[in-house]
């Protein structure tokens, strides 16, 4: 075990986060940590740190284990180093090796004959090669590079770079660092759709174990084999991803609703019984005995969500035309940096249209220009009767200071009553008392909530929502979902969560070469599409290879027929014999390098239609045996075709000299 709760019960003043709880986490687990907005799922991170103390029980950490923890606060640090600097910061040890190198080196300059020095450079430079210490900048520039940055921004300055940013750098670092355990609190928030496909497959094949807070479930779903759930001042066990999860938890609420009804129906009975012998003598011990029955009985409680399945419900005022907003010939830039150039494209009345791609590409960008609180070049023309809302972080500067959250709300002329007001403030994670506290006592997070539920029951008939999930957990997101479905308007969303795209988007823009491309289907249809696409591209390359090659056998196989033609007595004056028997060898190693690579693209197929059949994903070890027999024979297929090359062209050089 790398460490863990052993009855452990810890308190924030007089609210308990959990009590009498036990959780073991073992070598290579990965654990998605789950439950609503406030239940501690933060404070069970420091607790495994050591930043909190139980009130009761013992937090356990294995001498040897060690953890490595991303969370907000890291936000604080700040250095005028480069971003690689600071990363590179995980290999201490090497980094303090390479300069005692350095510095050796210069001594040895000056004493080149000194036993000693050279015996303690040469133990040196084997330390290093024992900590694979020459490959730690190429690691580190992958990793970066994995997480989104450029090559050009690797030597910029640390202090340069937005929260957002600076936490790709430290994720980096701690990714790097290869501790046995990984705390990672939502590490998503601030990676695009590429970076967290990146982050994906490489915790998929870290040999640490990796603990998740996230509200991410296709990044849970894909990455964890193990939830725990922070419920009702317990730790809930489940081992499979989210999607198990989510069932598995709906069977045992039945189980114990059921376990709940048939207990009570026992104490109705006993009570009925105590009451009615508990007078007469004959009975009495008997219902002394039930007496003590009830009193022993270990109470099971009846099952209740901790948050009630609020329904958002929100209309349009007005029906706009068939068209909403029309781009024509629109172009954006920033200095040499291009967004769109002479891009157009439509918006019509039902599209729910999901913009994505990496960071940088422009997607907020293009909804500004949408919303019109961005300058570009070109035409963007309204349709007939378009009632727009748009939300964005910006949009939290027009918020009253001075207003009650309730006050705000009033504030969109909505008629809404006070109690459907609350209701809708409960599906944004505000309740009780939250609902009088003034906006500017609010956090960032919680102003940037208040903002959306303005956006959703602003009676629009045309929403632009930019990373509206952003400050939701698992349930308010799927409330959410639920309310875009039934939305009888239009909408264009910028997301990173890809459950909530592929619930919600009938329609997927994508800007590629600074233009925007559409495609229409969901999330999940493009996805396949790509897919289809990659294979086609990958099968086409594959037949010009065999083309190619075959065209190289026949003019090999046709050579030596030209050769049998020419003159006797001229062929033995020319062919050297050496030469000749070379060349027969050299013919057969290329026969025999064109049959393996035949064989193994044939298998490498294979794999590939393994890999596109969703049931590998199901299964864990099949997946990683799958992926791993795919990537052997990849490198064995790139390893036979330079064999092939190098052997043709010897093939073409003796046969010059032959010929």
């Amino acid at each position: 075990m790398l460490a863990g709760f052993q009855n452990v019960t810890f308190e924030f003043g007089a609210r308990a986060i959990i009590e009498d709880s036990t959780w073991h986490i073992h070598p290579n687990e990965r654990i998605g940590l789950i439950g609503y907005n406030g239940t501690g799922k933060s404070t069970l991170l420091k607790l495994l740190v050591g930043e909190y103390q139980p009130s009761k029980g013992e937090v356990i950490r294995s001498r040897n284990t060690s953890i490595g923890y991303l969370h907000q606060d890291l936000l604080s640090f700040d250095t005028s180093e480069s971003i690689l600097q600071v990363a590179l910061g995980a290999f201490e040890k090497v980094l303090l090796l390479e300069k005692e190198i350095e510095e050796l080196g210069i001594q040895l300059e000056k004493n080149h004959e000194d036993e000693a020095l050279l015996h303690l450079y040469s133990d040196k430079l084997h330390e290093m090669d024992t900590l694979d210490g020459y490959n730690i900048h190429h690691k580190t520039e992958e990793i970066l590079q994995g997480l989104g940055f450029a090559n050009a921004d690797l030597q910029r300055p640390y202090k340069e770079f937005s929260g957002g940013w600076r936490m790709r750098v430290l994720l980096a670092k701690m990714i790097l660092q290869q501790p046995d355990l990984l705390l990672l609190d939502e590490p998503t928030n601030h990676l695009d759709l590429p970076s967290i496909e990146w982050l994906e497959k490489y915790l998929l094949h870290y040999q640490g174990s990796v603990v998740i807070v996230s509200h991410d479930r296709w990044f849970l779903d894909r990455m964890v084999t193990k939830i725990v759930e922070v419920f009702q001042q317990g730790l809930h066990i489940y081992g499979g991803n989210y999607s198990f999860y989510q069932q598995e938890k709906e069977i045992r609420m039945e189980l114990q609703m059921k376990a709940f009804e048939n207990q009570q129906d026992f104490i109705r009975q006993q009570e009925r019984f105590i009451e009615r012998f508990r007078a007469k003598a004959s009975k009495a011990a008997a219902a002394q005995t039930a007496i003590k029955k009830l009193e022993k009985l270990d109470v099971i409680e009846a099952p209740t969500n901790d948050r009630p399945n609020i329904r958002i419900n929100f209309a349009i005022d007005k029906m706009p035309g068939k068209v909403l907003c029309e781009l024509k010939h629109v172009s954006k830039h920033y200095g040499a940096t291009k967004i769109v150039t002479n891009a157009s494209a439509e918006i019509e009345r039902g599209d729910k249209i999901a913009l994505i791609g990496a960071n940088g590409k422009g997607k907020s960008t293009l909804l500004r220009i949408i919303a019109g609180v961005e300058t570009f070049e070109g035409e963007r023309k309204w349709g007939h009767n378009v009632d727009e809302s748009f939300y964005a972080q910006h949009q939290l500067e027009s918020l009253g200071l001075n207003h009650t959250l309730l006050d705000e709300l009033k504030t969109c002329g909505t008629q809404k009553t006070d109690q459907e007001l609350r209701t809708l403030l409960g599906c944004f994670l505000f309740g009780g008392d939250d609902i009088d506290k003034k906006i500017k006592v609010l956090s960032g997070g919680e102003k940037a909530r208040i903002a959306l539920a303005k956006t959703i029951i602003s009676k629009a008939n045309f929403l632009m929502l930019d990373e509206p999930t952003n400050h939701l957990d698992m349930h308010s997101v799927e409330l959410l979902i639920e309310a875009l479905n039934k939305y009888q308007g239009s909408i264009i969303l910028v997301s990173h969560d890809r459950f909530f795209v592929s619930q919600t988007a009938n329609k997927i823009w994508e800007i590629v070469d600074e233009e925007i491309k559409e495609f229409k289907g969901t999330y999940n249809e493009y996805l396949e599409w790509k897919e289809r696409m990659a294979k086609r591209a990958a099968d086409s390359k594959e037949l010009a290879a065999s083309e190619k090659k075959t065209e190289v056998k026949k003019t090999v196989e046709e050579k030596p027929v030209v050769q049998q033609q020419a003159p006797v007595a001229d062929t033995k004056q020319v062919i050297n014999k050496e030469a000749k028997k070379e060349l027969q060898k050299q013919q057969r190693i290329l026969q025999q390098l064109e049959e393996k690579i035949n064989a193994t693209t044939i298998e490498k197929n294979k794999m590939e239609a393994q890999l596109s059949d969703p049931s590998t994903y199901s299964d864990k070890d099949k997946f990683k045996q799958t992926e791993t027999s795919y990537q052997k024979l990849s490198n064995d297929l790139k390893q036979l075709n330079a064999e092939y090359e190098a052997a043709f062209e010897k093939v073409m050089e003796l046969e010059s000299k032959a010929g």
